[in-house]
């Protein structure tokens, strides 16, 4: 990585580093009030169904009991029954009894004639009638609550099924709905019409309308809903509260880590020593791009080419890593295991296809390296592959020195290995280190691939290549009209997106079967 972008990368940490604790102190002060604000809503809607529950228990016994008794209907004796159990049940007002629809009798007034109850606006969860009358409906003069069986209706007044106190320090309004017809059955505040068809058509369980946080809690086998609202006056006091705690820990846990990474940045490995661990740690590893026979098609072979994965999954650039090996001395380690990288990935396809051949790319440097050979030559025993199946391509940097690469070069071959020379023309634009010089095979770099249709150079570096007697690979083909060109005058071999990218020795082997 260069300098550049790791400075980048350590400036972005420390930011990080310094923002990221006290921002998680302010969500978590703002979590913390929250929870205790949302809590409190829920908790009373808790409550107030447990209260509505108790309300509609109580109805449902006392009907129940109504219904059991077996005297003269509306006589003394029933009214006395009726008082009765109304009087035993704290939040029965009062107790009808009905011929249909028709009340007959009440455990109030006793017989008095009274208008017809409507039909019921529906049928609770057990099956008695239920209806919320206006003021005028039954001649009473508040709204109430009706629960009926067959011959029998209890009166609740709807306030009871709310009375409920809220155990926080700021107070809690609370209204009940019935599900069915969005009724408001029963509201400790007046609720404004426009936040309860929201609260009626919301998904959520709590949302906050002006100065006023809402939470609604569903009771879908009841057909009933519990709509509680506070100002969010309370919540915003508390969340200043968090804030005085969690604020200077966060900061406090900024400072620590802070001055932890800036420890661990001053140990920081260079990038020559993060090159030097992906080495050890077989982290680079290789990929294959194939080499096609332009004559037929047909595979010939393949060039290795070094791949550094990062964490984020991509792979930093070739010409990144290989100059920083370059420059830093690491070049021979890196080459030795793309070297055993390539035997070990692809030994036994080599065994298998023993007209196929893969290059590996060798430098300067690694022409010095006297343990290379030895390193080649236990691979192809190892193998049992012919040497001519691995060919090594150098670039025009390894023959700054044409006496030294000569007579490794010559070596090389002697063991039975091709040579290839990569990126000609790119490099010193000499020729004169051709002279003398044992090679097997000239690579035209892609850029002169890419400038067939105006640029003269391209053919007379195929006339060169045909003078010396060298067989010729195009590289960066990517085109039809590319690939016929090269044919058409007379180079061999090929490479380039015109028939696959570099891959992954698992996807190479399988493109080569398919080829």
């Amino acid at each position: 990585m260069r300098t550049r972008r790791l400075i980048v990368l350590i400036s972005v940490l420390l930011i990080i580093t310094a923002l990221l604790p006290v921002s998680l102190s302010v969500w978590m002060a703002h979590q913390n009030a929250t929870r205790v604000f949302t809590g409190e809503l829920e908790s009373f809607s808790a409550r107030v169904m447990l209260r509505t529950n108790m309300v509609a228990s109580q109805a449902e016994d006392a009907l129940q009991q109504l219904e059991t008794i077996n005297v003269t209907p509306c006589s003394r004796e029933h009214l006395l029954e009726m008082r009765r159990v109304a009087y035993s049940r704290r939040y029965i007002q009062e107790i009808l009894y009905l011929r249909g629809l028709q009340p007959v009798c009440s455990s109030l007034e006793g017989k008095k004639k009274r208008a017809a109850f409507p039909r019921p606006l529906t049928m609770t969860p057990k099956g008695y009638r239920f209806w919320y009358t206006a003021k005028s409906d039954l001649g009473i003069e508040h709204d109430m609550v009706a629960l009926g069986s067959t011959h029998y209706v209890v009166m609740i007044d709807p306030e009871s099924l709310i009375d409920v106190l809220p155990y926080g320090a700021w107070p809690i309004n609370v209204a009940l709905i019935g599900m069915k017809r969005n009724l408001i059955i029963a509201s400790s505040a007046p609720l404004a019409n426009n936040v309860w068809v929201q609260a009626m058509h919301t998904h959520q369980t709590q949302f906050q309308h002006h100065d006023i946080m809402y939470h609604i809690m569903r009771y879908p086998a009841l057909n009933l809903a519990t709509l509680t609202w506070t100002s969010t006056t309370p919540l915003d006091n508390d969340l200043q509260r968090q804030l005085l705690y969690w604020l200077p820990f966060g900061g406090a846990v900024s400072l620590l880590a802070a001055w932890l990474i800036l420890r661990i940045l001053r140990r920081l490995q260079s990038p020559r020593q993060r090159l030097l661990e992906a080495i050890r740690s077989r982290e680079i590893i290789v990929h294959y791009q194939p080499i096609i026979l332009l004559e037929n098609g047909r595979l010939a072979g393949a060039e290795a080419l070094a791949r550094w994965p990062q964490p984020d999954g991509t792979f930093l650039a070739p010409d990144i890593f290989i100059s920083l090996a370059e420059q830093t001395g690491l070049i021979t380690p890196l080459t030795e295991l793309i070297v055993e990288s390539v035997f070990a990935d692809m030994g036994q396809w080599l065994q298998q296809h023993p007209d196929l051949h893969i290059s590996i790319n060798i430098s300067a440097s690694d022409l010095g390296n006297p343990a290379l050979p030895t390193l080649l030559e236990q691979h192809v025993a190892h193998w049992q592959l012919d040497a001519g199946q691995i060919a090594l391509e150098l670039t025009e940097h390894c023959f700054v020195d044409p006496q030294m690469s000569a007579s490794v070069i010559a070596g090389y071959r002697k063991m039975g290995h091709a040579i290839y020379i990569d990126d000609f023309g790119t490099g010193f634009s000499s020729l004169s280190y051709l002279h003398g010089l044992e090679a097997d095979l000239l690579k035209i770099d892609k850029t002169f691939v890419e400038a067939l249709e105006y640029n003269n150079v391209t053919p007379h570096i195929i006339t060169l290549a045909k003078t010396l007697y060298l067989k010729m690979v195009a590289e960066g083909i990517e085109t039809p009209q590319q690939e016929a060109w090269l044919r058409e005058h007379g180079v061999e071999y090929g490479q380039g997106w015109l028939y696959s990218k570099a891959l992954d020795k698992h996807a190479f082997i399988a493109w080569a079967e398919r080829r």
